[in-house]
This record gives structure tokens, C-alpha cells and sequence, in this order.
């Protein structure tokens, strides 16, 4: 069973910087890919960033030069890094696992586990 906890959302200005941690009851180098995903009120759940067990990464394009995804294996936590963050940028934010991704992927079907979200609120 994973276990999967958010931390780190907030309410931040514009142009300001927050970084969203998620922690893994186990082993996270065992994941195939961990992602970000995010949800704004009354939109669907959109893909944000990805990391495959490699360190390779992928990101939505809307995001692409602001945030940043790692892992700390010794840890076993995943970040997201967020800079220059927009008003668009307003959402819960969700960490989740897949063990059937063979790259980073953007693919919500490839995750099995989530958290249960972190809130993001960012004011113009």
C-alpha cells in the first residue's frame, strides 16, 4: 500500500515562489514515475510535471521554465519547485504514483496512488 502525504501549499503574490513536498510511506525509488497534477475549482485534474526512477523529467507546457520536479531518495519525497508563480496557478495540488510508466508521463491513467492534495492559492 503507498501512502502519499502533500505539504508546502499556501497563498502567495504573484511573481512569488513556493515548493510543494510529497512524502512516500515507502520506498520511492521502487516507483516507475511519480507526478504533480493539479485541479482548479470546476476544471478537470491536469498533469503539471513528472519524474521517471531515472530522473528523467517532463513538463506541461504551461509550466515549462518555472517549476521544478526532483526526488529525494533518501528521503523518499517528492518536491515541486514553483517560481514566478501566476494567478492561474491557483489550485489543489496532488502528488501521485505510477508503476507502469516506462518514462516521465503527463498520462493520468498511468497513476495508481495519489495524496490527498495540497492547496495553492496565488493573488494577483
Amino acid at each position: 500500500q503507498v501512502h502519499l502525504v502533500e505539504s508546502g501549499g499556501g497563498s502567495v503574490q504573484s511573481g512569488r515562489s513556493l515548493r510543494l513536498s510529497c512524502a512516500d510511506s515507502g520506498v520511492i525509488a521502487t516507483r516507475s514515475c511519480m507526478g504533480w497534477f493539479r485541479q482548479a475549482p470546476g476544471k478537470e485534474r491536469e498533469a503539471v510535471a513528472s519524474i521517471d526512477r531515472e530522473g528523467q523529467t517532463t513538463y506541461a507546457d504551461f509550466v515549462k521554465g518555472r517549476f521544478t520536479i526532483s526526488v529525494d531518495k533518501t528521503k523518499n519525497t517528492l518536491h515541486l519547485q514553483m517560481d514566478k508563480l501566476e494567478p492561474g496557478d491557483t489550485a489543489t495540488y496532488f502528488c501521485a504514483a505510477s508503476y507502469t510508466c516506462w518514462l516521465p508521463s503527463l498520462n493520468i491513467r498511468e497513476y495508481t496512488y495519489w495524496g490527498q492534495g495540497t492547496q495553492v492559492t496565488v493573488s494577483s
